[in-house]
């Protein structure tokens, strides 16, 4: 039978995009190369900016806080951040997202994002100079401060000064999670002098997040108005020079699934920008501006915005508005961006309104199906015709059962006589790849919806259904291996498509009758380990569309036997 052909390619069509798209993507349009420039009509690399320090990591670990008390600090205090700053170095190297718990426990601690030099998970930003003719300040610098804390509204200015040019480094932060940082230098000797700004993002590890095909984790920027991908940790793993851009404005840092460390400055001024690994195994990414020469009297100013937080869709929207380029790619949203990001949004909106994350991808099902109602109703009526030629089908397959080329020659004929097309519904099913593909995407990179709970057991949307009867519902007290953990979303998930395979018209092919009974069961195993809010979403679908086939296939006066006959 066509249609079920046409639900069994839906299936397949579905996992082979959960599965091989991203991979498929990277090899079709792989993200940008690295830069080069033509000299003499010859292209050459663009070479290493070397104006920042080296990246490093102490080979012995230290508890933090005895690491954070080593050194003086200005503390960093607003609605959505707290921490400090390190005046020895002007590093940003201690803060943690005030409004992200590391998980749904009630007294679950704050995510930490940065954390100092010499204690576990090392991960840092810094500010300082390159120059000639003049000394700049050394990595040790300590630096003088304006003020004891950092709050929005309240910027606190660092000093430096060793006899010669004055170097400041003024740091406001906004409610959210972007810094703006303000390097002056001002020139009080009689000589002029050439400085280099830079800005660097260090972290002794790779991310606990993997980097798949999915959802790009690892070293990311935005260079020559475009998003980079392409380098990773594998990537500076193997090249022992890294990776080197010269871009008119942009951005670069490092993301995890969540969260984004990364620098901007502003402007359109060009920079040369790098991504690299040290020799201890640290990764940095780091930026230095072209030399600025400082006449005597006078001052330089440049400015670089620091974002370092969570990737919220409509933060990354305001800020990529205010004059960062394209930060909103730092959401790997892939190919389907131009469709992910309206259901994004609508989905946004919904939990806006109704307060419930689970409740708000029902209805945003509920509005997706609306909106393919005509489309699929084409579909059902296929099939509800279908269903009723299937007692002539059968006559036919019986008479032509040893001559394949006049059974297929009947069948047409008997499709023309009763005007149906039997591949009327395959428009519906290929529709549906890219919305499925797009909310699975958004379910899957959406940090709003991280630990937010639907009912009862279900805690956290972006997880696993954590309820499963291989422990009895969570009686017996052990975690099943990851392959046997079946939720009972996943088992619902099952359990409706087996239903809705039911409604479909009873194929006549053995071996398809055999994928129909196994299939339902087969994609339980295959999306128990997905987000549960994703499950939740394909189990209201299911729900819908019988719901949807029982109807019409009332109206059109079917019943289940009409279908399914009893063969002897």
């Amino acid at each position: 039978m066509n249609e079920n052909k046409n639900l069994i390619l839906a299936v397949v069509l579905s996992a082979l995009v959960l599965l091989g798209w991203g991979w498929l993507s990277n090899k079709i349009t792989p993200a940008n190369p690295s830069p080069v420039k033509v000299e003499n009509g010859k292209v050459q690399p663009v070479p290493q900016p070397n104006a920042s320090p080296a990246p490093s990591t102490p080979a012995v670990l230290r508890d933090r806080a005895k690491v954070l008390a080593e050194t003086p600090r200005v503390r960093i205090q607003t609605p959505s951040l707290q921490g400090s700053i390190n005046l020895q170095g002007a590093k940003i190297d201690d803060l943690v997202l005030v409004r992200e718990r590391e998980s749904v426990g009630k007294n679950s601690p704050p995510v930490r994002l940065l954390s100092p030099a010499g204690a576990p998970g090392a991960y840092f930003t810094s500010f300082g100079w390159s120059g000639q003719g003049v000394q700049a300040p050394p990595p040790d610098a300590v630096w003088t401060p304006s003020a004891q804390v950092l709050e929005p509204g309240k910027p606190v200015t660092l000093t430096w000064s060793n006899g010669g040019p004055r170097f400041e480094i003024t740091i406001s932060v906004d409610d959210n999670y972007l810094f703006t940082v303000q390097q002056r230098v001002a020139n009080t000797s009689a000589n002029a002098v050439a400085v280099r700004p830079f800005g660097l993002v260090s972290r002794a590890n790779k991310s606990p997040d993997p980097d798949s095909w999915t959802v790009h984790v690892g070293p990311i920027g935005v260079f020559n108005g475009a998003a980079n991908y392409d380098v990773n940790w594998k990537t500076l793993d193997e090249n022992a020079a890294g990776e080197q851009f010269t871009t008119p404005g942009g951005w670069l840092g490092f993301t995890d699934k969540y969260w984004l460390t990364a620098l901007a400055p502003a402007g359109e001024r060009s920079f040369a920008a790098s991504f690299r690994k040290g020799p201890s195994g640290a990764y940095q990414a780091d930026y230095s501006d072209a030399p600025i020469v400082v006449e005597p009297g006078k001052a330089v100013t440049t400015e670089t915005r620091l974002f370092a937080g969570a990737k919220e869709k409509k933060l990354l929207d305001q800020y990529e508005a205010a004059g960062i380029p394209k930060l909103s790619k730092a959401i790997d949203w892939g190919w389907f961006e131009w469709f992910m990001r309206p259901i994004f949004d609508l989905l946004n909106w919904l939990f806006q309104h109704i307060g419930n994350f689970g409740v708000a991808i029902i209805c945003l099902t509920l509005i997706v199906r609306g909106l393919m109602f005509p489309i699929a109703q084409k579909q059902f009526q296929s099939m509800a015709a279908m269903r009723k030629l299937q007692p002539k089908m059968k006559a036919i397959q019986e008479r032509y059962k040893d001559d394949k080329p006049k059974l297929q020659q009947e069948m047409m004929k008997l499709y023309q006589e009763e005007k149906i097309n039997p591949a009327a519904g395959c428009l519906p099913i290929l529709l549906q790849i890219p919305i499925f593909y797009a909310l699975y995407k958004v379910l899957l990179v959406s940090v709003e919806m991280r630990h937010q709970p639907f009912i009862l057991w279900i805690k956290d949307l972006s997880a696993p259904d954590p309820l499963t009867p291989v422990n009895l519902f969570g009686l017996l007290h052990f975690t099943p291996p990851h392959f046997l953990a079946i939720g009972v979303l996943a088992i619902l998930l099952g359990v409706t498509m087996w239903l809705q395979f039911k409604l479909n018209p009873a194929p006549m092919d053995p071996t398809q009758q055999q994928i129909f009974s196994i299939m339902p069961w087969v994609m339980m195993f295959v999306m128990a380990p997905f987000a549960s809010g994703l499950q939740l979403y394909w189990v209201t679908s299911n729900v819908l569309t019988i719901l949807q086939q029982w109807w019409l296939y009332k109206k059109y006066g079917l019943h289940f036997a009409d279908t399914h006959p009893v063969t002897t």
